[in-house]
């Protein structure tokens, strides 16, 4: 009777397995309900960061559009009679098309260079230069572009000074683009390529590039759209005029100029409305080119869907 009253009040042995489940129990409780909780915060999340930016394009909208017109964004008269934005256009095309060019030229074979020649040391060392110089505020290049090409060079502050300035801003962002679509690229594909006799230019002329296409592209009109909205590197470097530049060491006008110029301006200058006018065409053309290099690049995956996996 006593023999069995003791192993009746016996404390059950501890077994470490229990602790573990009672662990594991808590633990996929927490995230099952982390997880439900995050899908209810994430859209919460966007609303905030959206609700600032498209009130910033309402308000922007709110104060270009009324005093804007077919006859102020294509006339080329003076920007200084306060009635055109002709020049500024003209003008601010002309130096993202010719920085975009020496920006993909950078950029592309740095790209390449990196993905596919280079060693991994020395290939990590790149990268990581890229990304300090692409995390690099834009203020900075533009006085880097000022020592160099107007005191150093003594080119002055011309239209070139300022395209090669902007491109510098620029390659970076195609550079890392260029080197991620070459090196994402499946190695089966690599391989194949060379065991069937390619030579490494005719694998990134026919096998790579066409693969790498759609983000090289998205990387380019990219490093356009930030290129587009950049002052520094321009008031820095290039004296304002009144004409279309006829020459590379000529002085131009940039349409973040007129914006840097206008909202520095008291309220209800003339200035202020042409600052108006300037930022909503370049958030036009921010957004068409998102929307055309989407188009494109969409257009391109689908017709190469299925040939290279």
């Amino acid at each position: 009777m006593a023999t069995a009253l003791a192993s009746s009040t016996t404390p059950p042995r501890w077994d470490p397995s229990d602790d573990l489940r009672r662990s594991d129990t808590f633990r996929v409780r927490w995230r099952t309900g982390f997880d439900r909780w995050v899908g209810y915060l994430l859209p919460l999340l966007f609303l905030v960061a959206i609700i600032p930016i498209l009130d910033l394009v309402y308000y922007i909208g709110s104060q270009a559009i009324p005093t804007l017109s077919a006859t102020v964004v294509t006339s080329v008269s003076s920007y200084q009679s306060y009635d055109a934005l002709g020049v500024p256009i003209i003008t601010t095309f002309l130096f993202v098309a010719l920085a975009t060019i020496l920006a993909v030229a950078l950029g592309l074979f740095g790209g390449i260079a990196t993905a596919e020649f280079l060693s991994e040391r020395s290939a990590s060392w790149v990268r990581m230069s890229a990304n300090v110089l692409a995390g690099m505020p834009s203020v900075i290049v533009g006085y880097f572009g000022f020592f160099a090409f107007v005191l150093y060079f003594h080119w002055g502050y011309v239209f070139i000074a300022g395209v090669v300035t902007l491109s510098f801003f620029m390659t970076p962002y195609i550079f890392r683009t260029v080197d991620l679509a070459y090196s994402s690229i499946p190695r089966p594909i690599r391989e194949a390529a060379f065991g069937s006799g390619a030579k490494p230019v005719q694998y990134i002329l026919r096998v790579g590039t066409p693969i790498a296409f759609p983000q090289i592209l998205t990387g380019v009109f990219l490093a356009m759209a930030i290129g587009l909205g950049e002052t520094a590197p321009i008031v820095l470097t290039v004296t304002p005029n009144i004409v279309v530049p006829s020459g590379l060491f000529q002085p131009a006008t940039y349409l973040t100029y007129l914006i840097w110029i206008g909202f520095s301006s008291p309220p209800g200058s003339i200035f202020l409305t042409e600052a108006f006018q300037a930022a909503f065409v370049i958030l036009v053309v921010v957004v068409a080119l998102n929307v055309v290099v989407r188009f494109i690049a969409a257009r391109y995956r689908k017709r190469l869907e299925g040939l290279y996996h």
